[in-house]
């Protein structure tokens, strides 16, 4: 088959339109009509049905199309090593990561990694949805758990819980909760337990709904969770790792707390020598031990002040 049809056909599947298609290669939907149909004729099949409203593939173009898609990320993974060869560090790099740690952690600290950096050009895709690596839906990720794929390179970040979390402005005013059937008397701020999030706090927000509290705030990120604590509308349900960067934040019933919540990074093995990844995994694993170590700095401190230590 011809590589040059292939391509067109691959922009064709991709866009749904020949017209579409057209603009992305710079030609006229009649040249790019032409190589369709040349192509059809070489495999003796009908690669598209053709409506009014674009085109749909048919079974066998469906075949053809997973196997360009395939094709084209292996390109794009050589092309990456190629300029990782460069002694520079630049190019992008897609980062895949949930909402909550994208926004929350990682976001805020990379001030630093552009002053190290400051050709690279980072795409950050935050969602709950696992991205697929090793198709090259992403470069890296940041995952709260260890991903399942055998061809992935992983590293073991840290561990988080999940905790109860208020401003001192709302207990001041509502009372702090001695145990937890006083949350009765407080608006728990949370995320819904069919939302996307760890089981593990999935599994600490359940326990708290059944309290069958009179007053809840939902929200579908931990963002939105954050929002509504800091401005003093109830008691939150919040990952441990926001504790460093938001200092105002007064840990509520410090027994109550989700199962260990692994966070990983990985990346597809293919990419083990790119030079774009090392900066960033070693940026990441940097910022996560002095998080680490002013986690620990302001326990030892918190215990010589009244003997106990604060999270």
């Amino acid at each position: 088959m011809d590589w040059d049809k292939l391509r067109i056909f691959h922009a064709v599947a991709d866009a749904g339109s020949l017209t579409h298609a057209g603009d992305t290669l710079h030609l006229s939907q009649s040249a790019v009509s032409r190589q369709i149909r040349a192509l059809e004729e070489t495999l003796n099949t009908t690669l598209f049905h053709r409506h009014a409203r674009g085109l749909i593939l048919t079974e066998q173009g469906e075949l053809l199309f997973d196997a360009t898609r395939a094709m084209n990320k292996r390109l794009e993974a050589a092309a990456a090593r190629i300029r990782d060869a460069d002694e520079e560090v630049f190019g992008e790099l897609r980062v895949t990561t949930t909402t909550g740690f994208g926004t929350l952690w990682l976001a805020p600290r990379l001030g630093k990694f552009y002053e190290r950096y400051p050709l690279m050009k980072l795409d950050l895709m935050l969602e709950e949805r696992v991205l697929d690596l090793p198709m090259r839906e992403a470069d890296v990720a940041i995952r709260m758990k260890e991903p399942s794929q055998a061809d992935l390179i992983r590293k073991r970040l840290m561990s988080v819980r999940m905790r109860l979390y208020a401003s001192p402005r709302y207990l001041d005013k509502q009372g702090r909760p001695q145990g937890m059937e006083d949350l009765r008397a407080h608006r728990l701020i949370c995320q819904n337990v069919r939302s996307f999030q760890v089981s593990a706090g999935a599994q600490l927000v359940q326990h708290l709904l059944s309290l069958e509290l009179p007053s809840l705030l939902l929200v579908n990120n931990y963002f939105g969770v954050l929002q509504g604590v800091i401005n003093d509308l109830g008691i939150g349900v919040l990952p441990d790792y926001l504790t460093r960067d938001f200092p105002d934040l007064e840990r509520v019933l410090p027994d109550v707390e989700s199962g260990e919540v692994p966070v990983f990074l990985a990346y597809p093995e293919e990419l083990r020598q790119s030079k774009r990844i090392a900066v960033f995994r070693d940026f990441v694993q940097d910022e996560v031990m002095a998080h680490r170590r002013r986690l620990r700095e302001a326990s030892d401190a918190g215990e010589g002040e009244d003997g106990h230590g604060k999270m």
